[in-house]
Formats: structure tokens, C-alpha cells, sequence
């Protein structure tokens, strides 16, 4: 196959490593095949639609490894769905009467697009998907290599997305800071809500990668600078059951010997029965056209936040929020390696004209390769199984006990 030239783009929401990922392909076409040119659609699918983009000069080519320096996107986001015609029609992204994906596709075929390289989650690369079979059914070629970017951590499926390992460190730093807190007040219960809608291992690793951090630490016990005081009392995860009154008797015992409790939650933890008790109660739960409760409209932090502190006696409690923080910082040295991988393999795998998602496959020995695009989806769920995790509750002395519904 000839690649003359090859488009980026990344969308949806961010995650630290979408401008590394970008510096990584640019690297990799440059060294070695810098004769292919590369252009950048300017906020994914939104620029793709407008024709809005820009092409890789000598300059960036010779300055692509600054770009693995920081966080967000030098590019671009946005969240356009190709195929929520009404949406596209609104934000004036098509005419009416157009077709989103036709127009897409008709202006990768006009930019001469041979390679399409895609930073996202499941729904930004099966889309692109879309865009190369509806090109190759008008007989136009093009191959998409995505790259799976998430800080949840649940495309299937893929053992590692980019991102996630830093979203859990920085997280941890987050939780240092507003767990020092803790002693604003007496009886305090401090709630660390962390994003995960339906998968809880980013809370989980976050946790983990905290009481890292702990370990680390020295502690003057006698003047109230105790490690206790600082812990992780309990980690609630969507693939977790939750038993609300024994985890208050449990927390309860916590709270009045150090005066203090503080939970790691994930978004999406006890949705079943936070809306259970909502309609119990005769309110109305918001749920979208598919039946899927809008966790926005339940908020999970403050829920939780109130029948505890109900329960545990808390006379202050403190519900913060770690997604916005940590998704948009720069890679870590551990996801960097991830990306150089994943990155020389993606170019690789275009120039030879193999269409995939870049990752570890879950199904084949956790082998790096492109994974064909039917068998990308998300929504996978943690494995509560898995021995830190098991290690992580059993110190802090929480049951293990997976949901019905996980």
C-alpha cells in the first residue's frame, strides 16, 4: 500500500495522553517514513465535518517530543456523534437534508486521507471504522489505526488504555491534598468521588496508587499526624454490592475512634441502589432514550455523602470531584512507555494497510497488536477479582462481595 498522506485527530473526552500520542505518531512518521505528510483535523469529528485542519510542518516534525510534555490536546477535542444527524444539524456542522458520515467521509476523500489515525474511546474509533467502510462501499481506500484512549479503562477488548495509569497517580495527589482535611473540623467525613460510570478500576487504582503514597510518608502519631487518620476507609465501585447499613456500622466504629472517615468512590458505584431508594421515595429518576439512568441527575457524591454522614454521626462533610484534575495531565513515565509502543506500532500497521485498534488483546495472551474493529466496545467492567484489589480491601478491612448486577 502507498501512504502519501495521513490525517490525526482525537475526541471525546481528554485523558493524558492524547498530546503525547500525537508527538509519538508525528516522531514515528518522521523517522521513518518522513516522506508521508500529516495533517491534524482541529477538535476531531467537529473539525473532520468543517474541513478544518492543519498540516504538520518541518517545525513541529523537529519539535513533536515537546508535545510529550503536557496534557490536554495541542489539537483539539470535542464530542460529535456522526450519527445524531439533529445534533450536527444544530451546532452547524452539516446542512439539513446532509448526512453526517457522508460528509466526513466525502472530506477525507477530497484531503487525498490514505491513513486515518484516530485518538479515542470505543465510540471514536468504531466510527472511524464506519468512515473507512463507507468509503471502501463508494471505492475509496482508507485504512484507520485508532488508539484507545480512557482514563476508565474499559475498552474490551484491551488490558491497558492510555491514560489510565497516570489518571489514577494524579488522582492520588488530589486525594492527598483534600484528605488533609480532615481535621477541619471534628467528626469529618470526606467523599473523593472519582469518574467511572460503569467501570470501577480507575477508583480502584487510584486508591491503590494513594496509599502508595502513604508508605512513603512518616508520621507523628503524638500530635495527631496519624497514617489512620489519612487511609482509605472504604472503596465503593459499581461491580461492588453495597450494603449501606453494615458499611455504616463498619465506618461508624472508624469515625468515633479517629474522629474522621474518607471514602473513594467511583461515579457509577450503587446506582441500583440509589435509584431504587429514589422511586421508593416517589421520585422521578431522568433516564435517556435507552432506559439508562442519567447519573447526573441522581449525583452519586452527594447521595452517598448524605446517608453516611446521617449514619456516622459526621458534623462536616466534604464531597470532591478528582475527573477534571486528572484527565487532562500530562503522561507519566509509565503510560509514556505505553504510548511509544502503541504509537510505532499504529504507524507501522498503517503503512502496511492493517485497519485496527492499537492495544494488549485481552483474548490473545495479552499480545500487542490491531485489534479489528468489531471487536472493540466499552463498558468493561473491573475484575474485583484481580489480588490487588482483593489485598487493597482486606487492609482496609471491607468485604469483597461483587454485585449481582456487575
Amino acid at each position: 500500500m502507498s501512504v502519501r498522506r495521513v490525517a490525526l485527530l482525537t475526541a471525546g473526552g481528554f485523558a493524558p495522553c492524547l498530546s503525547s500520542a500525537v508527538g509519538g505518531l508525528i516522531e514515528r512518521y518522521t523517522e521513518i517514513a518522513p516522506e508521508v505528510e500529516i495533517i491534524a483535523y482541529q477538535h476531531g469529528y467537529h473539525g473532520l465535518l468543517l474541513g478544518d485542519k492543519v498540516v504538520v510542518s518541518d517545525e513541529v516534525r523537529a519539535n513533536a517530543g515537546i508535545l510529550h510534555r503536557f496534557g490536554g490536546s495541542p489539537i483539539g477535542n470535542s464530542r460529535v456523534k456522526l450519527t445524531n444527524v439533529a445534533d450536527c444539524v444544530k451546532r452547524g456542522l452539516v446542512q439539513e437534508g446532509q448526512d453526517p458520515l457522508q460528509v466526513a467521509a466525502d472530506q477525507l476523500k477530497a484531503d487525498g486521507v490514505d491513513v486515518l489515525h484516530t485518538i479515542g474511546g470505543d465510540d471514536t474509533n468504531t466510527t472511524a471504522a464506519d468512515l473507512a467502510a463507507y468509503l471502501a462501499d463508494n471505492g475509496y481506500g482508507l485504512t484507520v489505526v485508532g488508539l484507545p484512549k480512557t482514563i476508565d479503562n474499559d475498552v474490551v477488548p484491551i488490558k491497558q488504555s492510555l491514560g489510565a495509569w497516570t489518571a489514577a497517580e494524579e488522582a492520588a495527589g488530589f486525594a492527598a491534598n483534600i484528605i488533609g482535611e480532615h481535621r477541619s473540623g471534628p467528626r469529618m467525613l470526606i467523599v473523593h468521588e472519582v469518574m467511572g460510570r460503569h467501570c470501577g478500576w480507575l477508583t480502584a487504582a487510584s486508591a491503590v496508587a494513594y496509599r502508595k503514597w502513604l508508605d512513603q510518608q512518616e508520621w507523628v502519631p503524638g500530635i495527631g499526624l496519624a497514617r489512620e487518620r489519612w487511609d482509605v476507609h472504604a472503596v465503593f465501585l459499581p461491580e461492588l454490592a453495597l450494603d449501606i447499613d453494615a458499611e455504616a456500622a463498619r465506618l461508624k466504629g472508624i469515625m468515633d475512634a479517629q474522629g474522621n472517615v474518607n471514602v473513594f468512590l467511583s461515579e457509577g458505584a450503587g446506582m441500583h441502589e440509589i435509584v431504587e431508594q429514589l422511586e421508593a421515595s416517589g421520585q422521578e429518576v431522568g433516564r435517556d432514550a435507552f432506559g439508562h439512568v442519567k447519573l447526573d441527575t441522581i449525583n452519586p457524591g452527594q447521595w452517598f455523602a448524605k446517608q453516611f454522614a446521617e449514619k456516622l454521626g459526621a458534623e462536616k462533610v466534604m464531597v470532591q470531584k478528582s475527573g477534571y484534575f486528572s484527565r487532562a495531565a500530562a503522561a507519566n513515565a509509565e503510560d509514556l512507555r505505553l504510548i511509544k509502543s502503541m504509537t510505532d506500532l499504529a504507524v507501522e500497521c498503517a503503512l502496511r494497510g492493517e485497519a485496527g485498534v492499537i492495544g494488549h488483546d485481552e483474548e490473545d495472551g495479552d499480545r500487542l497488536k490491531a485489534i479489528a474493529f468489531p471487536r472493540i466496545a466499552g463498558g468493561k467492567p473491573f475484575d474485583v477479582q484481580q489480588p490487588w484489589f482483593g489485598a487493597l480491601l482486606a487492609d482496609i478491612g471491607q468485604d469483597l462481595v461483587p454485585a449481582d448486577h456487575a
